[in-house]
């Protein structure tokens, strides 16, 4: 099926709901869930420290090593786990942008590795590895490791980055790596429905995004 024939609700279901902003307030998590359910997309992402959160219906995601990527791979696992007694089922973590920018993929890999450890294998683990700061060389090897450490999905973008978000390049490059092994999330910048639909078409599965009503509104019924 081609991405330009995908409804608003087969869109919906493939987003995960995010606010990370450090302003966020309890109240505006809230608010984000309530629209969640309104939208009816898939899931919820939010920072580990709004969690527990009550969501039902909604699978609940959050974040670790975000958004520089830069703490101990210990820290992201310990982390993780928190987040995952607390109620999260997917935790998206940040890769050391800076080993995969020196070529140190076997640092990324055991980054990845505490992580996934850290967690076990049923929660979902998405890989962010900030495909607008790495070259493609970097990209596909980052995949790769992601792969041999047991994710299940890479993920293009923080958001955060000055370097930028998503790209269909990135997205393609990803899907091409991972080969239907891994999902891949876009994310980061991707705020209208031609944006998300371009996406999917280069191999997006989920995407990451702060302003769902905004794309879903673009999108025939």
């Amino acid at each position: 099926m081609s991405a330009t024939t995908l409804t608003r609700s087969q869109v919906a279901a493939m987003i995960d709901h995010t606010l990370l902003a450090p302003e966020a307030s309890s109240q505006a998590v809230r608010a984000l869930v309530d629209e969640a359910r309104e939208l009816d997309v898939y899931a919820v992402c939010v920072s580990p420290s709004m969690l527990p959160l009550r969501a039902e219906g909604l699978v609940i995601a959050t974040v670790v090593g975000f958004p520089s990527g830069k703490h101990h791979s210990l820290i992201k696992g310990a982390e993780a786990r928190l987040a995952v007694e607390e109620g999260a089922r997917e935790v998206d973590m940040v890769i050391d942008i800076g080993a995969a920018v020196a070529g140190d993929y076997n640092a990324v890999l055991a980054d990845i590795l505490t992580v996934r450890e850290a967690i076990g294998f049923d929660p979902v683990l998405k890989v962010i590895i900030e495909s607008a700061a790495l070259p493609d060389e970097a990209i596909v090897e980052v995949c790769r490791a992601a792969a041999n450490a047991g994710a299940n999905f890479v993920k293009t973008s923080t958001g955060f980055h000055p370097a930028g978000g998503a790209s269909e390049h990135a997205v393609r490059l990803m899907a091409e790596t991972v080969g239907g092994r891994l999902g891949v999330k876009a994310s980061g910048g991707i705020r209208t429905a031609d944006a998300a639909l371009r996406m999917i078409e280069a191999g997006a599965t989920r995407l990451g995004l702060s302003g769902s009503r905004a794309v879903l509104d673009g999108l025939p019924d």
